[in-house]
C-alpha cells in the first residue's frame, strides 16, 4: 500500500515508518518539524519507497495533494497537552489538523487510522478503561484538558467521516509510550526527563507526590497495533486501547531508571501542580486491552525493563548526537554482565 504520515519526523511516526517500509509499504511523511526531528529518520532518508515533505497539517492543499494515490493516511501530528503555554495551539492545530487529513481521504476515499490519547478518559475512576468507558473531563479553565477535549472532538469528527462519506476509520488510543526517537523533553513523557536527569546526576522532579500511576508501552508494541489497523479490515469503524497493562507509580519509574542508570537512591524533587497553575492530574491510568487482542490480535512484548534498558542506550548516545554534554557512564544493568 501507498501510506502517507502525519507527523512522521515524530516519535511513533518515525519507528512507524520503518516498520511500514520493512513490511513493503510506500511511504510519504508530512511534518512541520517543529517537535520532530529529521535525525529520527536517517535510516530512511535514501530509501527507494519513501518521500519526506516538510509541511503543516493544517495547510489543507498541501494535504490534499499528499493523500492522492495513498490507500491509507495514518494521523499523528498532534500539539500534547500544554504545561507552560496556553491551550490555543493544542485546540486549533489539532482540530483543523484533524479536519485536514478527514477532507483529503474522503475526496481520495483513503483509509484514516488516527492518535488518540487515553488521556481522553481523563478523571473516570472506573480502571482499567475499555473503549466503551465513559470520558470523565475536568473543569474548562484547567487547560491540561484542552489535549484530551481536542482528541474527542477528533474521535466524534472520525466517526461523522464515516457516517456521512463512508470513510474507513479507526481511533487508537495510546497508552504511555517510550522508546529509541522519544522527545527528550516532558513532550516526551516523565520517563525522557527521569533518564536525562539520572545521566546528569540531578534531581527527579515528580509532579504532585509521584504516586500517580500510568502504563508504559515500548515503541514496538505501539507500532504493531498501528500496523494492525492499517492492514486489517476487521480494525475499520474501531476505537482500540493501544498499550501495556501493567500498572506503575510515577514515583516507581523514577526509582527503576535511576537504579538501572546509576544505582542506589535517586534524587527526587517534588513539583507541586500549583506550578503549572489551575491543574488537575490523572491519578490512574491502566488499559483494557481485550478488544485489540480479540480483533487485532495485538499483545504487547516488551516488558518496561527491557524496554528502558534499550531506551537508556539509546538516549545516551542521541544526546551526544546532539552535542549535550553526557558524562561516561558504566550503566548499572550492563555492569552486572546480563
Amino acid at each position: 500500500m501507498k501510506i502517507l504520515i502525519t507527523g512522521a519526523a515524530g516519535f511513533i511516526g518515525s519507528n512507524l515508518t520503518e516498520a511500514l517500509l520493512e513490511r513493503g509499504h510506500t511511504v510519504v511523511g508530512l511534518d512541520n518539524l517543529s517537535q520532530g526531528f529529521l535525525l529520527n529518520l536517517k535510516n530512511v532518508q535514501n530509501h527507494r519507497r519513501f518521500r519526506f515533505v516538510e509541511g503543516d497539517i493544517r495547510d489543507e492543499k498541501l494535504v490534499l495533494r499528499l493523500t492522492r494515490g495513498c490507500d491509507v493516511v495514518v494521523h499523528l501530528a498532534a500539539f500534547k497537552i500544554p504545561r507552560y503555554s496556553d491551550a490555543m495551539d493544542t485546540l486549533l492545530i489539532n482540530s483543523h489538523g484533524t479536519l485536514s487529513v478527514l477532507k483529503a481521504a474522503a475526496h481520495y476515499g483513503a483509509k484514516v487510522v488516527a492518535a488518540s490519547t487515553s488521556d481522553v478518559y481523563g478523571k473516570n475512576p472506573k480502571v482499567p478503561f475499555s473503549e466503551d468507558s465513559d470520558l470523565v473531563i475536568g473543569r474548562p479553565e484547567v487547560k491540561r484538558w484542552s489535549y484530551a477535549i481536542s482528541k474527542m472532538f477528533e474521535e466524534q469528527l472520525l466517526f461523522a467521516y464515516h457516517e456521512r462519506h463512508g470513510l474507513n476509520v479507526v481511533a487508537l488510543r495510546f497508552f504511555g509510550g517510550y522508546g529509541p526517537n522519544q522527545h527528550l523533553t516532558w513532550w516526551g513523557g516523565p520517563q525522557s526527563v527521569f533518564i536525562n536527569a539520572a545521566i546528569d546526576d540531578e534531581d527527579i522532579p515528580l509532579h504532585g507526590d509521584g504516586m500517580q500511576t500510568r502504563s508504559f508501552t515500548y515503541i514496538s508494541d505501539h507500532v504493531d497495533g498501528i500496523v494492525a489497523c492499517i492492514e486489517k479490515s476487521e480494525a475499520n469503524n474501531q476505537v482500540f486501547n493501544i498499550g501495556n497493562t501493567r500498572e506503575i507509580t510515577i514515583k516507581e519509574l523514577a526509582l527503576l531508571i535511576w537504579g538501572l542508570v546509576r544505582g542506589g537512591e535517586p534524587k527526587l524533587k517534588l513539583t507541586p501542580y500549583e506550578t503549572f497553575g489551575k491543574y488537575e492530574d490523572v491519578m490512574r491510568r491502566v488499559p483494557d486491552i481485550s478488544k485489540a487482542r480479540r480483533l487485532l490480535n495485538f499483545n504487547p512484548k516488551v516488558d518496561l525493563e527491557e524496554g528502558l534498558k534499550t531506551t537508556i542506550r539509546w538516549q545516551i548516545g542521541r544526546r551526544r548526537a546532539l552535542g549535550m554534554p553526557t558524562p561516561d557512564l558504566t550503566l548499572r544493568f550492563e555492569d552486572r554482565a546480563e
